[in-house]
């Protein structure tokens, strides 16, 4: 039978493992990786080099951090405009892929100690990734007008084609003699919008606009086929009396929107306050065209009342969900007089 160690030699050898594997894990003269009294960060790395570059890629190095104790770690940060991503590396360089050709980028570097303190970030280094489109995008689709109003129209066209990214659609008034005033630009980031709102127009006025795309390399599409539109005439006065009958949880108002100017109204829309939650259960007198915002109704004439003389009146009615009744009344963008009887 062998004869068992004493409980002291077992201490004794614990002790000494410890010992061993502590010696060889911190250098002789420093403070233990995780000491709690390590409050000190690390300076911050050195400049961004560049170390190559491609049209989707790039490999960036810089000089060491230095600290107390030991990084461990650099965070790397690539934005573009308010979009950004992270990265990390425990050496001093790194490959980032996934960019794109032509984007201006920031990059940036820290550095982490063991303890979690983290250094400032070194200078960051803003490049532009080199080019890797050589085709211009197609034309963007015709644009159509689907909302006009006295002073300003809403266009909407089908997206250009492009075999990198597009960067934005810019839109053009087309002015006597074909000169193009630019108007609008539509960004594409992110990506998927294809209409704009073309405000401070002159009433009861003709305007041609087109559309054109640029992608991320600088390259220009042909112009697209031109709209022409003429806004509405100055918005009209109006009056508006509604009779409600109302129950807890819903209503039907009838309402009659007199032409309280001195114009003849051919053509109108109205729009008035209705809530999103709110459930349209039946309209008369008028078509319902859609919700431009969610706390809005906008609904247009029917065939038979589209003319409303000076003086004139039309009649419509709404059956709804909710207690919010028709308020905030406007005719063609004209504000409603309103009077509950």
């Amino acid at each position: 039978m062998r004869d068992r160690p004493h409980s002291g030699t077992r201490s004794r050898v614990a002790v000494s493992i410890v010992a061993a594997l502590t010696a060889a894990l911190v250098a002789p003269g420093t403070a233990p990786a995780y000491a709690a009294d390590d409050t000190e960060r690390p300076t911050a790395p050195g400049p961004i080099t560049v170390v190559a570059v491609d049209t989707t890629w790039i490999e960036l190095s810089w000089t060491p951090s230095t600290d107390n104790v030991g990084v461990v770690r650099y965070p790397v940060s690539a934005r573009f405009e308010d979009v950004g991503a992270a990265y990390s590396t425990d050496t001093t360089s790194i490959r980032i892929t996934g960019l794109r050709p032509s984007r201006t980028y920031t990059f940036s570097v820290a550095a982490v100690d063991a303890a979690g303190n983290q250094s400032l970030s070194n200078p960051t280094l803003r490049l532009t990734m080199p080019p890797g489109d050589d085709q211009a995008p197609s034309a963007p689709g015709q644009p159509v007008a689907y909302d006009v109003a006295a002073t300003l129209v809403w266009l909407r066209w089908a997206h250009s084609a492009e075999n990198v990214a597009l960067e934005r659609y810019e839109v053009f008034r087309v002015d006597a003699g074909g000169t193009l005033t630019r108007v609008s630009e539509v960004y594409q980031y992110p990506p998927g919008r294809n209409s704009t709102q073309i405000s401070g127009l002159t009433p009861d006025t003709t305007y041609t606009f087109v559309v054109q795309a640029r992608d991320e390399a600088g390259h220009l599409s042909p112009l697209s086929a031109p709209v022409t539109v003429t806004t509405l005439p100055p918005p009209p006065s109006c009056a508006v009396r509604s009779v409600v009958r109302q129950w807890s949880d819903g209503f039907v108002a009838h309402l009659v929107v007199e032409n309280t100017g001195s114009t003849t109204v051919d053509g109108w829309t109205m729009t008035w306050r209705f809530w999103a939650s709110q459930k349209l259960n039946g309209l008369w007198g008028a078509e319902v065209v859609d919700r431009p915002v969610n706390s809005y109704l906008r609904v247009r004439n029917a065939r038979y009342n589209a003319v409303i003389p000076p003086g004139g009146t039309v009649s419509l009615g709404v059956v709804a969900s909710g207690t919010q009744l028709p308020e905030e009344v406007t005719l063609n963008g004209g504000v409603c007089v309103v009077a509950e009887e």
